[in-house]
């Protein structure tokens, strides 16, 4: 598997050709729409009760602003700069911070919240919002767009907006393999494998029953080289964990066939696989390529298996400048990794939803 995975990288280098700065697309979609985890959360964690949270200096220190928005990252996430190319706007907000209203949503939004996954189990773990209830969050945001901006035109903006999916990595790092006695004890891994993949599907008709058009399924990144994960692979000596990176693999495959399948059964859907594998593997393998220097370690704190609250404006370590780095916590992509990610997605896969 892994000289499998070593030969489709390379195939794919002439295809990852990828510029942090690219022209603008001219808006033809009136809004994205956002649910999954913390790749892709504004802050709505900012606003439930839970330590997986990030609303605190290091975090945001390269924002607008130097503010700690409540996003994973020392900047923009991934969605932020799909909206910028997009030409809707420089930012997604989170749904449930106060500081923003309906006319800020009806552009884009985000429902999603770090630490979630398809399973309700993960969202559990640490007592985050769980993918049922994003699609909840959309329904009422459906209600207030409405009055907002008339049945008519709020039915044309669900019809036409983006919607993109990115979540399932913490449903195997941070569940499945965290807690044996759970659902390892209940699933072999090809099982919940299928689980998630159910689940998967199920959302995708929910939300194309609530008047989803242009859907974005999000795939898994390499998550065997996210560096917590290379810090506790000693006897690899702390190269990616490839177990992780084939599972990663594996599972996308299976997405890619659900949207296949459900391209064919869902009636006026436009559905796309956005797999940010071969292009996150890319930069990794040659991160001087992108103007990278670290890919093993993260910048914030020691950059081994922080993240979070322990990713705290205390720690000394921190890097000084975080664009050298691939990652910005032990979990987390850079603001500039994210931006050449959501280039390569908006170039390579959502020209398609346009």
């Amino acid at each position: 598997m892994a000289t499998h995975t070593n030969i489709m990288i390379w195939f794919l280098v002439a295809q990852v050709v990828l510029l942090v700065m690219v022209p603008r697309i001219e808006a033809k979609v009136p809004a994205v729409i956002v649910f999954g985890d913390s790749s892709v959360d504004a802050g709505n964690n900012n606003f439930i009760p839970t330590v997986a949270r990030s609303n605190f200096q290091p975090y945001g220190r390269d924002f607008a602003g130097g503010r700690a928005t409540g996003r994973f990252s020392n900047g923009r996430i991934a969605t932020d700069f799909i909206a910028q190319r997009l030409g809707i706007k420089p930012t997604i907000p989170a749904y449930l911070d106060p500081a923003y209203n309906i006319s800020d949503f009806a552009t884009g939004v985000t429902f999603a919240s770090a630490g979630t996954g398809y399973d309700n189990a993960t969202s559990d773990v640490l007592s985050v919002i769980p993918l049922w209830k994003e699609l909840d969050y959309f329904q009422d945001y459906q209600k207030i767009l409405k009055a907002y901006l008339g049945e008519k035109q709020a039915s044309q903006t669900i019809t036409e907006a983006v919607y993109i999916i990115s979540v399932g990595t913490n449903d195997f790092l941070e569940n499945y393999y965290a807690s044996p006695g759970g659902r390892q004890s209940q699933f072999t891994i090809t099982q919940y494998q299928n689980l998630l993949a159910g689940i998967a599907e199920s959302f995708v008709k929910k939300l194309h029953g609530l008047g989803a058009r242009k859907i974005s399924l999000g795939g898994l990144p390499p998550m065997g080289c996210m560096p917590l994960e290379r810090t506790t692979n000693m006897i690899g000596q702390h190269n990616c964990v490839e177990r992780y990176n084939n599972l990663a693999l594996e599972f996308n495959g299976k997405l890619s066939n659900l949207v296949v399948k459900l391209n064919k059964q869902l009636p006026g859907v436009n559905l796309v696989f956005s797999n940010p594998y071969y292009a996150f593997m890319h930069i990794i393998l040659n991160p001087a390529l992108y103007g990278f220097e670290v890919t093993e370690l993260a910048c914030c704190a020691t950059g081994m298996f922080e993240m979070g609250y322990a990713c705290g404006r205390t720690n000394p370590f921190t890097c000084p400048n975080a664009e050298k780095y691939v990652f910005w916590d032990a979990f987390h992509p850079t603001e500039k990794t994210n931006h050449i990610i959501a280039d390569y997605i908006v170039k390579k896969v959502l020209y398609k939803l346009l």
